[in-house]
């Protein structure tokens, strides 16, 4: 319960920091003038008031407003652009419950991530330097958010907000839990233990390696219980280099030799040598328990 209490402050810090660099919010500030409505938006608003909706498509609105497909594309269009709406997709749009405050939706990345999964029937879990900063692994407060998901890969920017998308089998997906914004929309992220594993997995990306090695043995040390999570979550979910590195960095940290079985049993073969620092000179020891170029050290006690 402490644990998640700290996540859900750190959440609504996240929250708040990016609100203040949010082109909604700043416009709030610095006192810009409330968006002006005109007949055709006041009506598709209360449309999807009175119908409790919260996400429009092209072509419903033509036919419910009785207007021409240029018509609604002007409308949405303009409505996007001055932010009373979100565009999610293609001919998708994230809309109010209600009409907002000075006439611009303002809502979490979350939630608009929420929906935007939901219309696109994916599978997904925050998790990367967001959720290094939420279990307070890193103090950076990253500008993105890191979205593994089974539907959508690239770099998008939606409603104001920047996203990472990384594809993988919906397989891959897993050991996340429900959290919630400070706006009430709600998210799945990656567990402390699925965060960790993502470090070590997906190093090239977030470039968090050795850091990841001090995480980790930081992280069984104030709670030895954590262990037992970690290591089913790393098996489940890790690749072959993946739980070599996270066994000899089990071992050195003085987890007994009944612990280590499930990780030399899916460490697969030894033969092939790999560094366990990735991106640093291929200099040091060899550990053939663990088919290892020890390159590098760090503190675990």
């Amino acid at each position: 319960m402490l644990q998640k209490n700290l996540v859900d402050l750190r959440i609504t810090f996240y929250y708040i920091s990016r609100k203040l660099r949010d082109r909604q919010f700043m416009e709030k500030i610095i006192k810009r003038p409330k968006t002006e409505l005109g007949s055709l938006e006041m009506r598709l608003l209360a449309y999807v008031q009175m119908r409790k909706m919260d996400v429009v498509r092209t072509e419903e609105i033509a036919a419910a407003l009785k207007i021409t497909p240029k018509q609604e594309r002007e409308l949405l269009s303009r409505m996007s652009r001055s932010g009373v709406i979100i565009r999610l997709k293609r001919g998708v749009y994230l809309v109010p419950p209600r009409l907002p405050a000075g006439g611009r939706l303002a809502v979490s990345e979350y939630y608009i991530l929420s929906r935007l999964m939901r219309e696109v029937g994916g599978k997904y879990q925050v998790s990367g330097p967001n959720t290094f900063y939420l279990y307070g692994f890193d103090n950076q407060v990253p500008n993105r958010v890191y979205v593994y998901n089974n539907r959508i890969s690239g770099e998008k920017n939606i409603g104001g907000f920047d996203y990472v998308f990384m594809k993988i089998p919906g397989s891959w997906l897993g050991a996340s839990t429900e959290s919630a914004a400070p706006d009430g929309g709600k998210f799945f992220v990656a567990t402390k233990a699925r965060a960790l594993l993502d470090a070590v997995y997906d190093w090239s990306r977030y470039n968090t390696i050795p850091r990841a090695y001090q995480w980790i043995a930081t992280a069984i040390k104030k709670a030895p219980s954590f262990l037992d999570e970690f290591t089913i979550v790393s098996l489940k979910y890790g690749n072959k280099a993946t739980i070599r590195r996270i066994g000899y960095l089990l071992a050195v940290s003085g987890v007994p030799e009944n612990m280590l079985k499930g990780f030399k049993k899916n460490a697969g073969s030894m033969k092939s040598l790999i560094k366990w620092i990735p991106g640093m000179p291929a200099k040091g020891s060899v550990n053939k328990e663990w088919g290892l170029i020890v390159n590098g050290n760090i503190e675990t006690g």
